[in-house]
């Protein structure tokens, strides 16, 4: 009985890779920028799962980009250090003790964590921040948030160079300010969404701990345009977290991105089940000129 059990499982698995043929033909030579964040990246088995994916997805041929944040590991850091940190709008207050903690985090605990996690699984990965080569040049976002940035310059050919030698780049969102000197803090999201567009990627994968956009019933919307999340923003059915998230959604597509999809990184494989099967995960945000799901 056990030996018929594992054969099915195994005729299952070649289905399943079989069904997938179409979906990594459509991906080959694509662009897939991935946020990371949330509760997977303080769980090693998760984050351990993740690196695999993303590994996956290079070997297949995509050329993915993964943008992080970090949150958590940086209010446990201005905790051990007795640095007050404070919240408008749900933006840190970044001055420039914070901001120092900030970079500290990010680019040397964090991002590390996910090069070496990466690296593990038999990928090539580099790290690197929106201050290297100028990647992500910015402006102050809020005069009350301090030095919280705002992208207004993109420079993406140091990523384009990583994809040419197959390596995996894993970015932390800090920028740089036109002058060259000051560190910005920038929301992981909005960073995510100006690599997107700068390298007018095919996909735009935003991981988050929850299943997606939910309508006025609370069913996941699977697919929505730009309007539609205008019209749910102005309603009120989008709300709270999530109107940042769609808003840095609908500025990749304006930037020229093809696709958003907001997913729920606490199932397994997420990025998977939304490039390879024909169903998807989360809730996309698309063109409108584009057919849904396109391939």
């Amino acid at each position: 009985m056990r030996k018929q059990n594992m054969t099915r499982d195994w005729i299952a698995t070649a289905r399943t890779l079989s069904e997938a043929l179409p979906y990594l033909q459509r991906y080959t030579g694509a662009v897939v920028v991935v946020k990371f964040g949330g509760n997977a990246m303080g769980d090693d088995e998760a984050m351990a799962q993740f690196a695999r994916d993303i590994v996956l997805m290079r070997q297949v041929g995509v050329n993915p980009v993964v943008v992080h944040g970090g949150g958590p590991m940086i209010n446990e850091m201005l905790g051990r250090l007795n640095i007050e940190s404070s919240f408008v709008r749900g933006k840190r207050v970044t001055d420039q003790a914070v901001v120092e903690v900030v970079e500290m985090v990010l680019t040397g605990r964090v991002n590390k964590r996910i090069v070496q996690a990466i690296m593990e699984e038999g990928g090539r990965a580099v790290g690197l921040s929106g201050k290297d080569d100028n990647l992500m040049v910015c402006e102050p976002d809020d005069p009350e948030l301090g030095f919280v940035g705002r992208p207004v310059e993109m420079n993406a050919q140091v990523l384009t160079d990583l994809f040419e030698s197959n390596i995996i780049p894993v970015v932390a969102p800090v920028g740089t300010g036109r002058d060259g000197h000051q560190t910005y803090n920038v929301n992981g999201d909005t960073a995510a969404g100006a690599i997107a567009g700068a390298l007018k990627a095919d996909r735009l994968l935003l991981l988050t701990d929850v299943a997606g956009v939910k309508d006025s019933t609370g069913e996941v919307v699977t697919e929505m345009t730009p309007e539609d999340v205008q019209e749910m923003i102005q309603n009120g059915t989008i709300a709270g977290g999530m109107i940042p998230k769609t808003e840095t959604a609908l500025k990749a597509i304006d930037a020229g991105v093809r696709g958003v999809v907001i997913i729920d990184g606490r199932v397994s494989n997420a990025c998977l089940l939304e490039l390879f099967t024909e169903h998807g995960s989360g809730s996309m945000i698309r063109p409108s000129d584009l057919p849904p799901r396109e391939s």
